[in-house]
């Protein structure tokens, strides 16, 4: 089953929310994106090294969205056995999408109420990442990368809700996936110091388009389930 409700791609549609996630991707992660590269040493700075070891960092963490994706679409499985619960944990899923456009849009910093949930396990993840660092090869980057995909994130716990409501393992791991490479360009750019681009996703002209893309995309998805709930 879907878990938009819609019939578009459920795969290209969380790939298209991490890249209208990428102005707060830049503002949360890019500070540590341009923090990794320049504690290379400068005589190892070369473009193809910086390019592997970004890319590895990337890698690490899509990967552990991933593994998030498919341990909360377990859960989803075991709550979707009592009847209307599916349909419940859409509503919440659309309602998480919401959330997360208000937070992209700077106009509501609600989730950070959620994120501060995920700073307990953080707290405990935060010193294996230090002990990797500084990272000059490309194996640690991708173990540096694993740890920095639990970092606290808002719009990370916004698709996580919509994996939840997909109920099946395989799904939510490929959606977050799907998702974990839409934030790719962003990161990429702001680790290659390519401002200009970084300068256009910060721009908020920018955030407000990708946050009306996601209201309209999450009110579409809540009226969708409106005849299904008529009829239950």
């Amino acid at each position: 089953m879907d878990p938009t409700g819609l019939g578009l791609p459920p795969l290209l549609a969380a790939f298209v929310f991490g890249l209208l996630g990428g102005a707060h991707c830049i503002g949360m992660c890019g500070g540590i994106m341009s923090a990794l590269t320049f504690a290379v040493p400068p005589s190892m700075r070369s473009p193809s090294r910086l390019t592997g070891l970004l890319l590895g960092y990337n890698l690490g963490r899509i990967v552990s969205y991933m593994l998030a994706g498919a341990l909360v679409a377990a859960l989803g499985t075991l709550l979707t056995l009592t009847p209307g619960m599916r349909t419940a944990l859409q509503g919440f899923a659309a309602l998480m999408l919401i959330l997360m456009a208000l937070y992209i849009a700077d106009w509501w910093k609600g989730l950070l109420r959620v994120e501060a949930v995920g700073k307990r396990l953080w707290r405990h993840l935060e010193p294996v990442g230090r002990k990797l660092m500084p990272v000059v090869r490309i194996p640690q980057a991708i173990a540096l990368g694993a740890v920095w995909g639990w970092l606290p994130c808002g719009l990370v716990y916004s698709m996580l809700a919509w994996s939840l409501a997909s109920a099946d393992p395989l799904r939510g791991a490929a959606l977050m996936g799907a998702f974990g490479l839409g934030t790719l360009p962003a990161l990429l750019a702001t680790g290659l110091a390519a401002r200009q681009l970084g300068g256009l996703i910060r721009h908020p002209a920018t955030r407000t388009l990708a946050a009306m893309s996601i209201i309209a995309f999450a009110l579409w998805q809540l009226w969708l389930m409106l005849p299904t709930q008529s009829q239950g």
